[in-house]
């Protein structure tokens, strides 16, 4: 595979990923429009909202059997598209089967999408023989702010939904399509390690997927998404009912915490480089777990926003490495590896949620905090998975870097 690939194979998979980031964000922003156009009673919304990760899991578990036979890039080509289509029929329908159909779609997409996604990601830097996953994530990121602040832009203009999504549409619809011809996999590197060992030995019991082994990834995996969900829809609520801000101030955390996640894996990869995978993932739970804290016991809104904007720099690492060490732990093996992994991303979005809303009407939201917060703490416990102490890549042997690819 030559340098120029790699580069290309790489941008083109950053792309995918901010293009993911826009869809999602503009779905995901724009609910009580899809509610008020659908007549959506607020008993069946969580309905609806649960069919969506419950899909995706099942499209995220179809995609471990179809890559046996098929090239993960080849499930992202179409994958995406469909995505961003699912979407534009949200926006277009007018009956509830319209939206029920389209959500389903979507769910489904996504869950292919997300796992073939990060499956590239990790046959990528097996390439590289260098952290760059993070930046991947990065880019989804980036999407995600895009696709915020153009939901914000439509709603502020009163725009229908499908006037909406329709140019957004109509602009990355070729853009991915264009950009999925330069998708690129490092397959050269999962017959063998870079110092020449078979690539099942050690991890695996010879390269075959064990879910024991995974278990301490997928734990990680479900508290980062619980963590996670509790800011995306626990943080302007928190801020307002409990801390006294208005409305308008209320906003403002997930802001800043959409913000701090971008910065935070924009420079991830450089930390993962100098200090290590394990090193760059307790220190950023440690973060995660301070800005808990501060948040469940803040006296005001502007520590409360402090403790949100902690969150976003300590969470923000949490994934990308996560998938970068199933990929390191199974490296004969990693796509099912990822396939498996990415359903805990959907479990503990569907967690998370309930989970802090149950404990604060019974208890205290201030305390539902605390929850989460010992849940990111157990991270701690596990960051082993992600490596030896020393490892930059790989397991403590980064592959000797000869050209430099971007």
């Amino acid at each position: 595979m030559t340098d120029a690939g790699l580069r290309h194979g790489r941008a083109s998979l950053g792309l995918s990923f901010g293009v993911q980031g826009v869809a999602f964000a503009l779905l995901v922003t724009r609910i009580p429009a899809i509610q008020d156009q659908y007549g959506i009673s607020d008993g069946l919304l969580p309905v609806f909202l649960a069919a969506v990760p419950i899909l995706a899991g099942a499209g995220s578990v179809a995609t471990e059997k179809v890559v046996a036979r098929v090239r993960p890039s080849v499930v992202l080509r179409w994958a995406q598209p469909l995505v961003l289509l699912a979407l534009l029929g949200v926006g277009a329908g007018r009956e509830m089967w319209h939206v029920a159909v389209a959500l389903g779609v979507f769910g489904l997409a996504v869950g292919a999408l997300d796992a073939s996604m990060n499956m590239l990601g990790v046959s990528l830097q097996r390439a590289y023989g260098r952290s760059i996953m993070t930046g991947f994530h990065a880019a989804y990121s980036l999407g995600g702010i895009a696709g915020a602040s153009l939901a914000w832009a439509g709603a502020r203009w009163e725009l229908s939904l499908l006037a909406s999504y329709l140019p957004v549409v109509a602009v990355l619809l070729p853009v991915a399509l264009t950009g999925s011809r330069w998708y690129t996999e490092g397959k050269g590197a999962e017959g063998k390690r870079p110092d020449g060992t078979e690539a099942g030995a050690g991890a695996g019991a010879g390269g075959a997927l064990s879910f024991k082994l995974l278990l301490p990834l997928c734990l990680i995996m479900t508290f980062a998404y619980i963590g996670d969900s509790t800011v995306s829809n626990w943080s302007a609520k928190y801020l307002q009912d409990v801390l006294g801000s208005s409305e308008q101030l209320a906003t403002v955390p997930y802001n800043l915490y959409m913000v701090t996640t971008l910065l935070g894996r924009a420079v991830g990869d450089l930390g993962v480089r100098r200090f290590g995978a394990v090193a760059v993932v307790r220190g950023g739970s440690l973060l995660a777990a301070g800005g808990f804290a501060v948040v469940a016991v803040a006296p005001g809104a502007w520590v409360g926003m402090l403790g949100f904007t902690m969150l976003g720099f300590g969470l923000c690492v949490i994934v990308p490495q996560t998938f970068a060490a199933a990929g390191r732990m199974f490296p004969g093996n990693s796509d099912a590896a990822v396939a498996r992994l990415n359903i805990f991303n959907y479990v503990g979005f569907l967690v998370g949620s309930p989970l802090v809303g149950a404990l604060g009407d019974a208890w205290s939201y201030r305390g539902a905090m605390l929850v989460p917060m010992v849940l990111v703490l157990a991270t701690l416990v596990y960051a082993r998975a992600f490596g030896p102490e020393t490892a930059r890549y790989g397991g403590g042997h980064e592959r000797p870097r000869t050209a430099d690819v971007g």
